[in-house]
């Protein structure tokens, strides 16, 4: 096979494009496969088309430029084009130029189809956590329910005081495995450097026993939180603290607070 012929003739450069049949295309393969040197020019038309299509920039106005520039004594010589037809060189150029266009539009489809495939992705992950999440909280309200549904459960209401006669909250406790459970769905959310402190109370002499800061209280979306509570309680009080919490409680700032009936 005359692969210099072949070479000449333009249709590696159609092969590269993509503007080959099926069964064009599976001829060009085979005789890659079988002359390296057709695999080598392949791979330098590949290069230099990308080459080409990134740094093209046409010459301005050719031989018009340099005329003015020329002295009038200057004997100008017109070259005639040859009358014969190079099928060849034409043929090479216009492959060329498919192929520019052919790997343009194949690189914007593949750039288009990853960012749609990332897109996906990370749509399907984004949904993924939210059924998992979902899932979650779906598990969690079950299990308080079922908490604060036993009929062991000591129920201690928690009514607003003084300037805060507004908020409310509600405890839940266990005793059996010395939990208690804090719905503050009625306390307003902390100002920053405060945090929202839990106390254990007991009434005779009046003691204050710290069960806590509830420090993700502003981000938390149900408002219910588990502390555990080993004290025999016979009161439990809410007040608003600097963050990190006080040692005992700020009294201006109680805002809620509930007495334990005897009876469960």
């Amino acid at each position: 096979m005359d692969t210099k012929a072949y070479i000449e003739s333009g249709i590696l450069e159609l092969y590269v494009a993509g503007r080959l049949t099926e069964q064009e295309n599976q001829e060009v393969y085979a005789l890659l496969k079988q002359y390296p040197e057709l695999l080598q020019e392949v791979l330098e038309i590949e290069g230099a088309v990308v080459k080409l299509t990134a740094a093209v920039s046409p010459r301005a106005n050719g031989f018009n430029a340099i005329r003015p520039q020329l002295t009038n004594d200057t004997k100008i010589v017109e070259l005639q084009p040859k009358k014969k037809n190079n099928w060849i060189a034409y043929t090479g150029w216009a492959a060329s130029i498919l192929l520019a266009g052919g790997l343009l539009w194949t690189l914007n489809q593949k750039t288009d189809l990853e960012q749609q495939l990332q897109t996906a992705d990370t749509e399907n992950l984004y949904l993924e956590t939210q059924i998992e999440d979902a899932r979650t909280d779906l598990a969690a309200t079950k299990n308080l329910l079922n908490v604060i549904r036993d009929k062991d459960i000591i129920t201690v209401p928690l009514g607003g005081q003084g300037d805060y006669a507004s908020s409310f909250a509600k405890v839940y406790w266990n005793k059996a495995d010395n939990t208690i459970y804090v719905d503050g769905e009625g306390l307003p959310n902390a100002p920053d450097g405060k945090v929202w402190q839990v106390w254990s109370l007991t009434l005779n002499p009046l003691t204050p026993t710290s069960l806590g800061t509830i420090d993700d209280f502003n981000t938390d979306d149900n408002k219910i939180f588990t502390i555990a509570n080993a004290n025999e309680s016979q009161a439990f009080g809410i007040t608003l603290e600097p963050e990190g919490g006080s040692e005992s409680p700020t009294m201006e700032q109680l805002y809620t607070l509930g007495v334990v009936n005897a009876t469960p």
